[in-house]
């Protein structure tokens, strides 16, 4: 329904603008169950139905921009209609934008994905059978969620699918807990249950006197999730353009040529298999996937349309330069063993309050969280004291990353300011020779 109420506001638009105009028009929205866990209980419910749609109004280099909760009802097309001349007022106030490009080449597409999930009431069901007899917290949300866009060239994408994730925990005591989060376009309960086993066999070392270390380097296992909280700091201008010509990148060097990683590490955006519109706001088509590292070398950075105007290249992501849908290729170490390949060294299930130490040689420095492990000998004896590690990406991604995981976790940011988030990342754990901690 919403997908032929943008068409009838597109058309509508088309037949009011003047000599000269044009405009965009993007729309987010979703239908959205959100519930809440507690002491392995519900403890609220509730759903959520919105759509917003930014309304563009271009007059050569100049733009205006509004944004308009929509009702899916008649009285949007009043809304439409009343934004107009203030977005013609505010184009007699600003300024051209040098930088501004949109696509002029129409390219229509949709993609619509069959309903997978089943009811929330059913997955809610499932989480309850596999909590019970633990201090489970957490939040679930399921739903579908869309996204379209039009112009006054009569461009027309439309894109609708369902997903859910679900961010939680176990609590032990203390400040002590496991942390999970699990996503995805399809419900397995089969595999929630056996992540809430494993969590809670987990459990159990955190009851154990904590063992604390001194500062020094040590083997070191990162979960998928660990891992995660490295890469995304890659994505704070590791993978732009911009951030590359204007050389604050954090890859710097590797795009430079200056270092390289090790030959296991293929890291791409996969917008193709993520859960972010193929389209964008400027009306451009991103590739299905765009390598970002290949065998160890720099490959391609990412380019919105304003670098694209900027540096006289093709655009190949959205409005802002970073990886949506972030996928790192597997290797060959099974996952159940990587205990075994670790030997004695550290465990690593999450990471907080990371930054950069030294953006120039992507040095970051953050704190171990939530079930980090001491492990002799292949096996756990002991949940580790907090922690704080500074050491490089090009080090730990480079000569001391020993084996990847085959097995990858899907990893989708749990966020809900506004809307959904949509960003997400494919990932293996990975085991490095050396970790340095600094205190």
């Amino acid at each position: 329904m919403m997908r032929a109420h943008l068409q009838a506001l597109a058309a509508a638009l088309s037949a009011l603008l003047r000599e000269g105009e044009g405009y965009t028009l993007w729309l987010e929205a979703e239908r959205t169950n959100f519930v809440r866990f507690n002491h392995g209980k519900v403890r609220q419910a509730g759903a959520v139905e919105q759509a917003y749609l930014d309304m563009r109004l271009i007059r050569g280099q100049r733009q205006a921009t509004q944004q308009l909760s929509l009702s899916g009802g008649p009285d949007d097309m009043a809304l439409l209609e009343a934004a107009l001349p203030e977005l013609r007022a505010a184009l007699e106030q600003v300024q051209d934008d040098p930088f501004l490009l949109l696509n002029e080449q129409p390219q229509s597409s949709e993609r619509i994905a069959q309903h997978a999930l089943p009811p929330a009431e059913n997955m809610v069901a499932d989480i309850l059978a596999a909590a019970e007899g633990h201090d489970l917290v957490g939040i679930l949300a399921s739903g579908q969620m869309s996204f379209g866009f039009a112009n006054h060239l009569g461009q027309f994408n439309w894109q609708q699918g369902e997903s859910w994730n679900f961010d939680w925990s176990l609590y032990s005591h203390g400040d002590k807990a496991v942390k999970r989060s699990q996503a995805g376009t399809a419900w397995d309960g089969a595999a929630l249950r056996g992540a809430i086993d494993e969590a809670a066999g987990q459990l159990e070392w955190l009851k154990l006197p904590a063992k604390t270390l001194e500062p020094g380097e040590y083997r070191a296992y990162f979960t998928p999730s660990a891992l995660g909280a490295l890469l995304n700091m890659l994505n704070w201008g590791g993978v732009s353009e911009k951030e590359v010509r204007s050389k604050r990148s954090p890859l710097l060097k590797l795009a430079e040529g200056e270092v390289k990683l090790s030959p296991l590490v293929h890291l791409a955006e996969a917008g193709g298999e993520g859960l972010s519109p193929l389209f964008q706001r400027e009306g451009f088509i991103r590739p299905e996937r765009v390598e970002l590292i290949s065998g160890g070398e720099h490959s391609n950075s990412l380019i919105d349309p304003r670098s694209a105007r900027e540096y006289g290249l093709q655009p190949n992501t959205g409005s802002m330069e970073f990886a949506e849908a972030m996928q790192l290729q597997a290797g060959d170490l099974p996952r159940d063993q990587a205990l075994q390949a670790l030997g004695t060294g550290v465990y690593l299930s999450n990471l907080w309050y990371l930054n950069f130490s030294d953006r120039s040689a992507c040095r970051i420095t953050g704190m171990t969280r939530f079930a980090c492990f001491w492990v002799e000998d292949g096996k756990i004896v002991a949940p580790l004291g907090v922690m704080r590690f500074d050491d490089s990406l090009f080090s730990l991604l480079g000569e001391q990353l020993e084996a990847l995981t085959a097995e990858r976790e899907l990893l989708v940011d749990a966020g809900s300011y506004g809307g959904r988030a949509t960003q997400s990342k494919l990932l293996p754990g990975a085991l490095v020779k050396s970790l340095r901690f600094s205190l």
